[in-house]
């Protein structure tokens, strides 16, 4: 399997998911590119634990599991609605550094102290991102290993 959740999959998720216009409006073919896109982006992420199978093409299932977790094949979906919604993370990313911006007379200003955690991994979902959470290491703790 080259994606975390398949066409059949997502089709059900969305069908169950209010709001779900843009998946709907895409072709098939775009669906399928979009849950492969997604999950590219979602294995570059440093997961806690080790593949079931050190084998293995994607990241999951992971330490002895033999299925993808319900919440992996969603952030997949919600990954995957956001990129053919037209988000772009290079963008996302870009407008990080933006601390101002103006048209006319409105301006619009922006605090840039904390950036946030999950377009910085390159995911620009924060639907996504929270369902990914879970299988992400503690950010806050250091493992501190002895040689």
């Amino acid at each position: 399997m080259s994606q975390y959740a398949s066409l059949a999959e997502a089709t059900v998720y969305f069908n169950e998911r209010l709001n779900s216009q843009v998946w709907y409006n895409s072709e098939p073919n775009d669906q399928d590119k979009a849950l492969k896109t997604a999950t590219r982006y979602m294995d570059r992420l440093n997961f806690v634990g080790e593949k079931t199978d050190p084998l293995q093409v994607l990241q999951f299932p992971r330490g002895g599991d033999v299925d993808v977790p319900q919440d992996i094949k969603d952030a997949c979906c919600e990954l995957a609605y956001v990129l053919l919604d037209g988000v772009d993370i290079e963008n996302e990313r870009g407008n990080l550094d933006m601390v101002s911006q103006g048209y006319g007379n409105v301006r619009s200003t922006y605090s840039r102290e904390q950036k946030p955690a999950h377009v910085l991994a390159g995911i620009p979902s924060i639907v996504a991102w929270n369902l990914l959470l879970p299988y992400l290491p503690d950010s806050r703790v250091i493992a501190v290993t002895r040689v």
